[in-house]
């Protein structure tokens, strides 16, 4: 008799499970895995691409969270993600914007769900919630700087840990960049010329090669990873071998998905010594 996985993903903003995992999660639901994404925050305090939503952003009418929500649904639909959810319900938390800016200290900015923070324990108790209805075998997130620094990625990390500990949820990773892997993709990306290359400390969740635990290929769901990046059209402009976000950043996307082990059951390697391909494998 097959058990069916269950596969989690946890992310802080509408577009990050695109640019984060797109192709391992529709990889994961084509093959069957019960896939379930939380997003936390609605993004309300993002930036537009295109004059024609320049208007939504929260200095001027305040309704990009709104839109974003569309096209989360939109790329989810292209991903074959059939459970998604909003942490609390839509509306109970609200993208914080950078640190140290004046959109940090909104009562429902996610930054406050932090360890430590005053909605912390309602927001762990939020995911408890998804996780005692989808009994995750594998639970996806950031790493514990977030990825790149922005608070609502490191509450969404303290957030997805605490609860899967409190769960007992056997495996806890974090989407990850090898930093050779990501050095011979910048190197060989076509950079149209109104964009820039990335230079050092441009792109984020990168970690030494040897710390990467699971290696996931995701070559033959490229078409599908890069539309769910195009659904995030406020966000993203899709480019050959990658995309670029609102400040103009050119970045390649990979063949291959990288995962670190945060918390719970070690991955076996190969019988060659390499990494496992499979964020289940070593699992009963």
């Amino acid at each position: 008799m097959s058990v069916t996985r269950r596969l989690l993903a946890v992310h802080a903003h509408p577009d990050d499970e695109s640019i984060t995992m797109g192709g391992t999660l529709a990889a994961a639901a084509a093959s069957g895995i019960a896939v379930t994404l939380v997003t936390c925050t609605l993004g309300e305090e993002g930036e537009v691409i295109g004059a024609d939503a320049a208007g939504l952003v929260a200095a001027e009418a305040d309704q990009l969270g709104g839109f974003r929500r569309w096209e989360l649904r939109q790329a989810c639909e292209e991903l074959r993600i059939d459970d998604h959810r909003l942490l609390g319900g839509a509306g109970r938390y609200r993208d914080s914007g950078m640190a140290g800016t004046p959109s940090a200290d909104h009562p429902r900015a996610f930054a406050r769900a932090a360890a430590g923070g005053p909605d912390h324990e309602a927001a762990v108790g939020d995911l408890l919630q998804v996780m005692a209805q989808v009994r995750p075998d594998v639970v996806l997130g950031y790493d514990a700087d977030g990825g790149y620094g922005h608070p609502d990625h490191i509450a969404a990390h303290q957030v997805m840990r605490e609860a899967a500990r409190r769960r007992g949820v056997p495996r806890v990773l974090a989407v990850v960049r090898p930093r050779g892997a990501m050095a011979a993709a910048v190197s060989a990306l076509p950079v149209p010329a109104d964009l820039r290359s990335p230079t050092e400390g441009d792109l984020g969740f990168e970690i030494e090669d040897e710390a990467v635990d699971v290696a996931v290929p995701v070559r033959w769901w490229a078409p599908v990873r890069r539309a769910a990046l195009a659904a995030h059209a406020t966000q993203i402009r899709v480019i050959e071998g990658g995309f670029a976000l609102s400040n103009g950043i050119a970045q390649p996307v990979l063949d291959t998905e990288y995962f670190r082990l945060v918390d719970g059951i070690p991955l076996p390697r190969t019988a060659d010594g390499g990494r496992a391909a499979d964020l289940f494998a070593g699992l009963e």
